[in-house]
């Protein structure tokens, strides 16, 4: 529906050259002492008309009229000035002519045209502007004041001042800015005083401040945990502004400032890698992505796309993500891609993948990797985990590829459940085969912790559970948790792709480990609820398969640092690889489920289940089984 105009244009237009008259009147008795001989009244009078007529046509050209007066900004501004020094220039020019080619008469003395033009500027823009801060004043009046500190005194941090005082719906009152640059300090912007960050607690033990908003496009991650910290600590509220790139048609509206999301907390400095090297690691090559529709994988497919490969092909059993997947890429006008919707656990499709797209690099993503759901389905764990690594890696050896990179977990390490182990068997297995293939690919592995707000994540169920007043649930009061962003996990991936030389397994540096209950809690706070009272937290147990602390190396191992100070390589037992790849087939060919946890607790001695139907289990093969394994893992014919 059309807005209606406050005020016709017409209107506008009277009012300005009544300004205008104001402004001209006022430049004669400056410019005369306010005592205007009679004869300057006369020589005036004649071409009043002419100068009306000039300083409206350059109005309407300039389309000052239509401008909406009460959102005037800095550019309507300049557009006035600019109007009305044209229409000066045009006086001066005019005045120049009449007096040498006509009468020996100004059009207007030039010392009343000087002044003329300032005030006339100043009169313009001031009313506008007074009309703003009274259209803005009767908007709020009577709605609750919402007092506000703004983190940040830059330009963000004064778009987002503007952007609250034209919100209609409340009415902010920006009480003071806060920012990390003494410089500022001390400073005003647009009326509000600038103070060091480090002053926040008291400001918000001083004063009723109702929201804290941070608006620094890239604040560092460390200053924005101390912001956060100390609204927590003071129950107020802290939002925070989306990207530039999320702002709409490049303006920010205040239904856009956002609470602050707990992964933005957790997350660290963005890494900086050698975009150089990466470049010419993956330039012009045709690159693989199994999973290319989960968490990981598709935020691989994003970051090559980047990188000028030549091809992507995208694998993954998930039509409707690979399909997401596929349309972002293309509308993002990356890479050329190819997508195939297969299952790596069949090696008929998947080898028709390889023939046919050939590619030179693979990115093994796709996995199972929930570990109650896998717990209760070791087959589905062994299958897919397991038996679809073992696919796409002999396949990888077949067809040429020259480099292999399988992405693994720290459940591997000490693995308490089917999945950890599962896992670590496949890095088993890519292992042994860059020690038995003479043409196989570099084999490398990733191994790295939890990553926030993938698929099945502890915090998106947080979030849902808090949204519907509670309780949140936590498994354990003292279980922890490694995490990291998907981003910033895939670049690791990436840069240890290019380190590799062969058969390493490289570890991440996660960071510390964070205490679930207290995640919880945090996430609790900046909602603005109060844990315990508002919404509960209830301790659930433990579930299957579960452990309180992940680890990132296993006890019997060491790492070897290398270039990048956020990657290590983990030196891992080694064993038998013609030995390993044949115990590995022959699990992959049993069918019962307890059978195949006894023979991947054989495989990996480390592992001991928690929690779970198969501690302390010590059962004997199933008659078919041991016949399975007794004709080199084939099931007996019936």
């Amino acid at each position: 529906m059309k807005q209606q105009r406050l005020f016709p244009r017409w209107g506008i237009v009277v009012l300005d050259l009544a300004l205008c008259l104001i402004a001209l009147s006022a430049a004669y008795l400056l410019r005369f002492n306010f005592h205007v001989p009679n004869v300057e009244v006369d020589l005036l009078l004649p071409v009043l008309p002419i100068f009306l007529l000039l300083r409206g046509a350059s109005f309407l050209i300039a389309g000052l009229p239509r401008m909406m007066v009460r959102h005037t900004n800095t550019d309507d501004a300049k557009r006035i000035f600019l109007t009305v020094l044209g229409g000066t220039l045009v006086f001066g020019f005019i005045s120049v002519l009449r007096f040498l080619f006509f009468d020996g008469y100004y059009f207007l003395p030039i010392s009343v045209i000087i002044i003329d033009f300032m005030g006339t500027a100043i009169l313009l823009i001031s009313s506008r502007i007074l009309f703003k801060l009274l259209h803005l004043r009767s908007r709020g009046a009577g709605k609750d004041t919402v007092r506000v500190i703004i983190h940040g005194a830059g330009e963000a941090g004064l778009i987002t001042k503007r952007t609250l005082e034209r919100e209609g719906s409340v009415k902010y009152s920006v009480e003071a800015f806060v920012d990390d640059d003494a410089a500022k300090t001390g400073k005003r912007l647009e009326g509000s005083l600038v103070y060091p960050t480090s002053k926040l607690p008291e400001l918000l033990k001083d004063g009723p401040i109702d929201e804290v908003i941070i608006a620094i496009q890239r604040p560092d991650p460390e200053h924005r945990r101390r912001v956060v910290d100390a609204c927590i600590a003071a129950k107020v509220k802290v939002l925070t502004i989306p990207p530039v790139t999320d702002w709409i048609n490049g303006q920010l509206s205040a239904g856009q400032i956002q609470e602050v999301r707990i992964e933005d907390l957790l997350g660290r400095a963005v890494i900086q890698l050698d975009d150089v090297e990466l470049r010419s690691q993956f330039t012009g090559r045709r690159v693989l992505v199994t999973g290319a529709a989960g968490s990981i994988g598709s935020e691989l497919v994003r970051q090559l796309a980047r990188l000028g490969v030549s091809k992507l092909i995208l694998v993954d059993i998930a039509e409707s993500g690979l399909y997401d997947v596929e349309n972002e890429v293309l509308r993002s006008g990356g890479a050329p891609l190819v997508a195939r919707v297969a299952d790596v656990r069949d090696r008929v499709s998947m080898e028709a993948v390889f023939a046919e797209q050939q590619p030179q690099v693979v990115f093994h993503a796709a996995a199972y990797k929930h570990v109650p759901l896998m717990e209760a389905q070791p087959s589905e764990a062994v299958h897919t985990n397991i038996g679809g690594s073992i696919t796409v890696a002999e396949l990888a050896c077949a067809h040429g590829v020259e480099q292999f990179v399988l992405i693994s977990t720290d459940k591997a390490v000490n693995p308490t459940s089917v999945m950890g182990a599962s896992k670590r068997i496949a890095e088993m297995v890519v292992n042994s085969l860059s020690r038995t293939r003479p043409k196989a690919p570099r084999f490398v592995t990733t191994r790295f912790g939890n990553v926030l707000g993938s698929s099945g994540s502890v915090i998106p169920l947080f979030r849902k559970q808090i949204a519907a007043g509670g309780p949140v649930t936590v498994t354990h009061p003292e279980v922890n948790r490694f995490f990291m962003t998907i981003p910033e996990a895939c670049r690791l991936v990436l840069e240890a792709a290019t380190m590799g030389k062969g058969g390493e397994i490289f570890v991440f540096d996660m960071g510390e480990p964070v205490r679930i209950a207290e995640l919880a809690e945090k996430m609790i706070r900046l909602s603005g609820l109060d844990p315990g009272t508002d919404i509960a937290i209830t301790y659930t147990g433990l579930r299957p398969g579960e452990k309180l602390y992940e680890e990132l190396l296993a006890t019997s191992e060491n790492t070897l640092p290398t270039h990048h100070p956020r990657i290590l390589i983990g030196q891992v037992r080694s064993d038998d690889p013609e030995h390993v790849l044949r115990d590995v087939q022959h699990l992959v060919a049993l069918r019962d489920a307890a059978d195949q946890v006894r023979r991947m607790k054989q495989l990996v001695p480390e592992y001991r289940s928690h929690n779970s139907v198969y501690s302390n289990f010590d059962a004997p093969l199933t008659k078919s089984s041991a016949e399975a394994l007794d004709n080199g893992g084939q099931e007996p014919r019936t």
